[in-house]
């Protein structure tokens, strides 16, 4: 399910944020998730509900007609209900990939021309080799490959498509799937 923003509130929703949502004539308490409206098949999460631009909030709930009106409302503490946004329904897919990015960063512990020594990266051996055939970037730019494990505390050797700087920092970009909190319930 998924809603398109028209207007903002102060404080934007945070997403799996317990959220009350009014979709056609039915009235649910949901957790979202938002994300980016793309047209590829993996999306972006979204760690707040966007304040500009259109968006989808992901959510369990009864299947839903299409281009139903969304009204999303935040319960204060209070008692009082304050509008987060409203939109239209997108569609009720169950198989639409919302992916959350981790950046896993380490720092070169020896240099050799075009290979390196790197630690902080990992912490165990088991972890290099699952992550071997990923590739490996640095802030400036080079681009490398796992190329042997060291020692059984996370070292590991690194091959680059040039010379590393003792300054420079190791980065490995992973995705994760991400799914909404199944908390579902009639208001």
């Amino acid at each position: 399910s998924s809603g398109i923003n028209a207007e903002w509130p102060l404080r934007p929703g945070k997403s799996k944020e317990t959220i009350l949502a009014q979709v056609g004539f039915r009235r649910y308490v949901i957790r979202p998730i938002y994300s980016q409206n793309t047209r590829s098949n993996k999306h972006k999460l979204e760690r707040f509900m966007p304040t500009a631009g259109s968006f989808v909030s992901s959510y369990y709930a009864p299947i839903t007609l299409s281009s139903s009106p969304v009204i999303l409302f935040r319960q204060e503490e209070n008692g009082s209900v304050t509008l987060l946004s409203s939109g239209a329904m997108l569609s009720c897919n169950p198989d639409r990939v919302v992916c959350k990015r981790v950046v896993l960063s380490g720092h070169p512990f020896k240099i050799n021309k075009r290979t390196a020594v790197i630690r902080y990266l990992f912490h165990n051996r088991e972890d290099i080799t699952y992550f071997k055939p990923v590739e490996i970037k640095t802030k400036d730019g080079r681009r490398g490959h796992i190329k042997t494990a060291l020692g059984t505390h996370g070292h590991c050797k690194i091959g680059f498509d040039g010379p590393l700087k003792q300054s420079d920092t190791v980065i490995m970009a992973l995705y994760k799937r991400v799914f909404p909190k199944w908390d579902f319930q009639y208001s």
